[in-house]
């Protein structure tokens, strides 16, 4: 990475520790909310999902950008996260899908070229382990020594109005197929409406606040809601909320999957929380409450619904992975598998189905 692998750069935690390594990708100073994620391969879908929004993401796995960088792979057009940590930023990909960014062909000129700055060489086992013991927490990455002004910045961040800043301004036909879809926009990945246009299916992808009226009057066989970003909760999601309970009346099939599960269950009346430090990566397993199977899925979220009747649960925290409310259902956890394992993309096919049958009567 040449002159940046020397540049120094700190971490600075709203708890006061000092993290220092070494800067690469772009420069400057940055403030965020630090979350790590587990996944060891899956890079390029992490750093282009829009449910970072806000969010410095630290990567546990060590070498990070040994296949280069992969457009085919981006979940969206944009960098969702703010900033990036890694152990070794790899200088020489090998891969023979990999792209050149401006001649260069490493994770470092990718996040040159999209202003994202990057941290590494500092100790990353030791800065996952401060977040599992206290919970998620602000930092800020500088190139200068810290001082008690970074840590008040870090101290007072706030993500702000996420799920609006990451969807989209209007409505745009992705696939054709038999079955109409509407699919609303809270951050979505792209491997979504890929998943349903390989089922057959015509997605229309709706902004978030499109309003219950449009989307009954596009006559959808199904409705689809993105993942996304931020607090379910957040009174600027309000009005998404008063639309899902329109929708659901409506008695058209609904899935919903990451922050399209928790908006739907506010919409039933259940509640949600913060997580201590919440479930990112692709190796999250979740078991089936009817059936008993455990499924390794890839996952993304710092908030959970509260619910006793929970159609998945996690295995390692019994958190509330999915509920089945009959003709729609939802999951916390990402079927579609981008980056992660397939062992749930059944789901999709159970999206079908439940159309097939609300069609049939």
């Amino acid at each position: 990475m040449g002159e940046s692998n020397e540049a120094r750069a700190y971490l600075i935690l709203e708890n006061g520790t000092v993290f220092e390594g070494k800067s690469f990708g772009a420069k400057g100073d940055v403030t965020g909310e630090i979350v790590f994620t587990t996944g060891m391969t899956g890079y390029l879908e992490t750093l282009t999902d829009q449910s970072y929004h806000g969010q410095i993401v630290l990567q546990t796995f060590p070498l990070i950008g040994n296949y280069g960088v992969i457009p085919d792979d981006f979940e969206n057009n944009n960098i969702g996260a703010k900033a990036y940590i890694v152990k070794y930023p790899c200088e020489t990909p090998s891969n023979f899908r990999k792209t050149a960014v401006n001649g260069d062909y490493t994770l470092d000129g990718f996040l040159k070229d999209r202003g994202i700055i990057g941290l590494h060489g500092i100790d990353t086992r030791s800065l996952t382990k401060i977040i599992r013991e206290n919970g998620v927490m602000n930092g800020k990455i500088t190139a200068n020594k810290p001082t008690d002004s970074d840590r008040e910045d870090a101290k007072n961040y706030k993500v702000v109005s996420p799920v609006a800043l990451v969807s989209r301004s209007a409505a745009e036909k992705t696939s054709d197929g038999k079955k109409k879809i509407a699919l609303m926009d809270f951050g979505i990945k792209q491997g979504i409406a890929k998943a349903l246009a390989a089922r057959d299916c015509e997605v229309w992808v709706f902004p978030h606040d499109t309003s219950a009226d449009e989307i009954l009057k596009f006559n959808p066989d199904g409705i689809m809601l993105s993942n996304g970003p931020g607090d379910p909760a957040d009174p600027d999601n309000l009005k998404i909320i008063e639309t899902l309970k329109v929708l659901m009346k409506s008695g058209t099939p609904i899935f919903g999957i990451c922050i399209g599960h928790q908006l739907l269950a506010l919409a039933n009346g259940y509640k949600t929380r913060k997580l201590k430090f919440g479930h990112r990566g692709s190796n999250q397993p979740v078991k089936d409450t009817r059936t008993g199977k455990v499924y390794i899925t890839s996952q993304n979220h710092g908030y959970e619904v509260i619910a006793d009747n929970s159609s998945f649960v996690n295995v390692n925290d019994k958190t509330c992975e999915g509920i089945d409310y009959g003709v729609s259902f939802t999951v916390q956890f990402h079927p579609e598998a981008r980056g992660g394992p397939l062992d749930t993309s059944f789901l999709f096919d159970e999206f079908i189905k439940r159309m097939d049958a609300h069609a049939a009567g």
